[in-house]
C-alpha cells in the first residue's frame, strides 16, 4: 500500500509564512500529480495547489502569488510554502497523490492525514 505523511502545519500569525511537507512511501511505481487541499470548518475540501510529474503547477486563485508548491521526485516529497498567511487561510491541509503501484495498474488517488493549520494573532 501507499502512504502520505503530512508536517509542518501550525498556528501563525497573519502575515507569517509556514511550509508544508508532504512524503508518500510504500509501494510506488510512479506518481502523477501531487496537491495540496484544504477544508475549514463547514467547508468543502478545495484544491489549493497541484505539481504535476513534468512541474508544472495550478494554483487555487485565493492563493496564487503567496503559496508555492514544489516536489522532490527522488524523495516521492511536495512542499507548499505559504507565505503572507491570512486567516481564511486557517483549515486542515491535505496531500493528495496520484499514484501507480505497478506498471499496468492505472493511478489511484491516495490522501494524507491532514495537518492544521490556523493563521490568528
Amino acid at each position: 500500500q501507499v502512504q502520505l505523511v503530512e508536517s509542518g502545519g501550525r498556528l501563525v500569525q497573519p502575515g507569517g509564512s509556514l511550509r508544508l511537507s508532504c512524503t508518500a512511501s510504500g509501494n510506488i511505481f510512479s506518481i502523477n500529480v501531487m496537491g495540496w487541499y484544504r477544508q475549514a470548518p463547514g467547508k468543502e475540501r478545495e484544491l489549493v495547489a497541484a505539481v504535476f510529474s513534468a512541474g508544472n503547477t495550478n494554483y487555487a486563485d485565493s492563493v496564487k502569488g503567496r503559496f508555492t508548491i514544489s516536489r522532490d521526485n527522488a524523495k516521492n516529497s511536495a512542499y507548499l510554502q505559504m507565505n503572507s498567511l491570512k486567516p481564511e487561510d486557517t483549515a486542515v491541509y491535505y496531500c493528495n497523490a496520484e499514484v501507480r503501484t505497478t506498471g499496468w495498474l492505472p493511478f489511484r488517488g491516495y490522501w494524507g492525514q491532514g495537518t492544521q493549520v490556523t493563521v490568528s494573532s
